[in-house]
């Protein structure tokens, strides 16, 4: 398929182009995706950073390099580390061993695989979904940074919630809530870095933000909207993985350039009947 061929094409650019710097442009365009939404996908699919992958991928390759006899000071030039310590620091924490320890007859080092992405056809469960076009409208609310590294996304979105609703944040989205209801929206990543910005609010209503508010825009498009049963966030992340790791690779859709939207109505969110709707934006 397009989807999955795409995928599989920009990490064999990445695979070429290992030892330069990372285009994050130009890899996502191969993935026929925005820059946020490759970063995010692939953190999706494969549970570790874009960054991630390709620093474990350069230490893996470093370590044959130093086994075949190259000076370990050229080898860390190689991959990208300006100075021999911060190399033998990162080649420590992948491998356990520093890079001179690499050297010596068996060795035990630790080799991090290419990737490549494949449709897994579980059969377990049906994806139903509903495609909806909706005309851009604007957003309002807290927003905050998250950062992905060793999945601490995972982690830090609960935890805003947490926070917004001791802070008095999600009692005022309550009372200002339109008909999408209280959402989660995922927005931009900050250029250069493992971070994306996560908005928790609503349909924008006021001619003057609240201090420590912001706005948003969320362009017209059309979504596919997946309904999540189950406890908070357990229910919403686990069809998110679903949507990314088996939906798109086998729909003819692929993500488009727009923000993420978790849409979740007023109830017990730690119930196991309590229904939430995930809002993916799509183009064939």
């Amino acid at each position: 398929m397009d989807w999955l061929g795409a995928m599989n094409k920009a990490v064999e650019y990445i695979e070429d182009n290992i030892n330069d710097k990372l285009d994050i442009e130009k890899v996502s365009k191969i993935a026929l995706s925005s820059p946020f939404h490759f970063q995010r996908m692939y953190h999706i699919m494969t549970g570790v950073t874009i960054a991630e992958y390709i620093r474990r991928r350069r230490l893996t390759l470093a370590a044959q390099d130093i086994i075949s006899g190259e000076k370990i000071i050229d080898v860390a030039f190689k991959y990208g580390y300006e100075t021999p310590e911060a190399f033998t620091k990162a080649f420590g924490k992948l491998h356990g061993i520093s890079p001179s320890a690499a050297k010596e007859p068996g060795a035990k080092l630790k080799a991090y695989p290419r990737l490549s992405f494949q449709i897994s056809i579980k059969g377990d469960k049906k994806m139903d979904y509903t495609i909806i076009e909706k005309e851009s409208f604007s957003v309002m609310g807290k927003k905050t940074k998250i950062t992905m590294v060793d999945g601490q996304n995972f982690s830090l979105v609960p935890k805003f919630w947490d926070e917004c609703m001791k802070d008095g944040t999600y009692q005022w989205a309550c009372s200002n809530a339109g008909k999408l209801g209280i959402m989660g929206i995922c927005l931009d990543f900050v250029k250069d870095t493992e971070e994306f910005y996560y908005m928790i609010g609503v349909e924008n209503n006021c001619e003057e933000l609240p201090k420590g508010y912001v706005s948003a825009t969320i362009p017209k498009a059309t979504w596919a909207v997946f309904e999540a049963v189950g406890p908070l966030p357990e229910a919403a992340q686990d069809v998110t993985r679903k949507i990314f790791a088996e939906w798109f690779p086998s729909t003819g859709y692929q993500h488009d350039c727009a923000p993420e939207l978790e849409v979740y109505p007023e109830g017990d969110y730690n119930s196991p009947d309590y229904r939430c709707e995930i809002w993916i934006p799509i183009k064939k």
